[in-house]
């Protein structure tokens, strides 16, 4: 990961600019760089992945434009060749190099021509405009507010933005902002041709999309590992992975001291592709007394979000400790495409559709959030094949009477995609369990008793009503969002709402969100 940020104000001090900028260093330890335009500050913090002399370092420059990205451009050699072609001389082999004379090339049209993970934010010098993207999913986090004075300020995380605007809001995936206003160049969940094919056909091409999204992420310059619950996902990109390298890969998982769950079906997995695999195990008091510090690092309050993690956020602490691995694939976004536990609820194909729509529009304040803050926080890069742009547009596109869970298995499209010898069937055909439960039971029941301890009941009832926007229902959601209000205070509207199951749907009115308190959680959790 990177940082990139922009501050669009003419009286501004590189001091003031540093209040905001410093606090993500964490996201770029390997070099920094702010420049003064005149009319605004732009900073970078590096963390090479691609490109890593100094010639790759931001911010790029190209006549009167200046550009910072936080970015993965799949791809970029064909757009390279292009521009070389058109008398382009480039300074390093970085991908994000290739954006300026892209963007000279073709304006605004250049965003919907990439495949790329991105957040990017271009100031001309001469026309005074100020020119940002995103990518489709918001898998690169931005946000943007403007501060008393009117002045827009545009950033990698929110905490950025705290010391200057009193709203922040994160930027809206698939969208560009220009002159003043946002426009949509892509809705990834968009369906121009429903895919009516038999199953065969279906099951084929999403292996075969999956397989070159995972393909096209192991492209890095620096050491790449990968996250391992012994889940149908994180398990079928790391065999994936695997088959295609002459070494073995290194794999990582977590669990609880007393009851992890996933360690026994992650190490089956590891064993049996074999990986170089590293168990991490944690106690009661290393989930307590991380809490704070997690909330801080992901700017929500959302109940599900923060369970899952403090797994993940204190692995990949220990990765960053023990490791020289820089970069983290990760199988997040799977179960918004293919269905997770309440969608068997679905009451319709339609509402399938529906939901799945509504879940992929808000990802990125969700899971894609957890896996960006706990990676980048402790120095890593998250890479997402099921985020992979064509493999979402197809699956999206697929008759949604076929992803309805009519099979007596979720996510059985994905699952039958991948029958044979890559993975172990108990595996491939494992029961979804949620991550916060999996790292062991323990963990969100160690959190609730916590919280039930730290509010007395008329605590609890007086304390939750200072909030009108997304309530607080539990002590536990009440808990996690005084102590988000600590850090962003006011500004809980950067979250849409609780990553909850559809409470319209018969059997899904729970107020909890572990897929625990569904009557169809079975085996999940064994």
């Amino acid at each position: 990961m990177c940082s990139i940020m922009f501050y669009f104000r003419p009286d501004l001090t590189k001091e003031l600019f540093q209040k905001g900028f410093s606090e993500t260093v964490s996201r770029g330890p390997d070099q920094s760089r702010i420049i003064d335009l005149g009319d605004g500050i732009m900073g970078f913090h590096r963390l090479a992945i691609m490109g890593l002399t100094e010639e790759g370092m931001q911010p790029f420059s190209l006549g009167a434009k200046n550009l910072v990205c936080n970015g993965e451009i799949y791809g970029f050699e064909k757009f390279r060749e292009e521009l070389i072609a058109d008398g382009y001389t480039f300074a390093s082999d970085s991908d994000c190099e290739i954006l300026l004379p892209l963007y000279e090339k073709y304006g605004v049209d250049m965003f919907a021509k990439l495949d790329a993970e991105f957040a990017l934010i271009i100031y001309d010098t001469d026309t005074r405009s100020v020119i940002a993207a995103r990518d489709p999913i918001g898998i690169r986090p931005l946000y943007y507010g403007y501060d008393e004075q009117g002045y827009l300020v545009l950033a990698s995380e929110a905490k950025n933005l705290v010391p200057y605007c009193e709203k922040i809001l994160p930027f809206p995936p698939g969208h560009y902002y220009k002159d003043g206003k946002f426009t949509c160049y892509c809705d990834i969940t968009q369906v121009d041709e429903v895919i009516t094919d038999d199953i065969e056909t279906i099951c084929q091409n999403i292996h075969d999309k999956l397989v070159e999204g995972i393909r096209k992420r192991l492209v890095s310059d620096s050491k790449v590992g990968f996250l391992l619950s012994g889940g149908l996902d994180s398990s079928l990109v790391c065999a994936v992975a695997q088959s295609m390298e002459d070494h073995p890969i290194k794999t990582f998982a977590i669990g609880m001291s007393e009851d992890a769950i996933d360690l026994k079906y992650a190490k089956q997995v590891a064993d049996y592709i074999h990986s170089e695999h590293t168990e991490v195990i944690i106690t009661k008091e290393d989930v307590i007394s991380s809490l704070p510090e997690v909330i801080k690092i992901l700017g929500t309050y959302d109940i599900t979000t923060i369970r899952a993690s403090m797994g993940m956020y204190l692995l990949c602490k220990k990765i960053h400790e023990i490791s020289d691995v820089r970069v983290l694939l990760t199988g997040e976004i799977s179960d918004e495409l293919f269905g997770y536990k309440y969608t068997d609820f679905a009451p319709s194909a339609e509402a399938f559709q529906e939901e799945a729509v509504k879940r992929i529009h808000e990802i990125h304040m969700y899971d894609v959030l957890r896996a960006d803050r706990c990676i980048s926080s402790n120095s890593l890069e998250a890479r997402v094949p099921f985020g992979d742009l064509d493999f979402v547009r197809y699956v999206m596109a697929i008759d949604p009477s076929k992803k309805l869970n009519t099979y007596n298995k979720g996510k059985y499209l994905l699952r039958h995609a991948f029958e044979g010898d890559l993975l172990p069937h108990d595996i491939l055909y494992r029961e979804k369990a949620a991550f916060s439960d999996a790292v062991g039971h323990s963990m969100v029941d160690h959190l609730k008793e916590y919280a039930n301890e730290y509010y007395s009941d008329e605590e609890f009832a007086k304390e939750k009503e200072k909030y009108t926007y997304a309530k607080p229902f539990t002590k536990e959601s009440l808990l996690y969002r005084e102590i988000f209000e600590k850090y962003y205070s006011g500004n809980a509207e950067m979250v849409v709402d609780f990553w909850m199951p559809n409470k319209s749907w018969e059997g899904c009115d729970v107020d909890d969100p572990s897929a625990r308190v569904l009557k169809n959680y079975g085996d999940s959790g064994k």
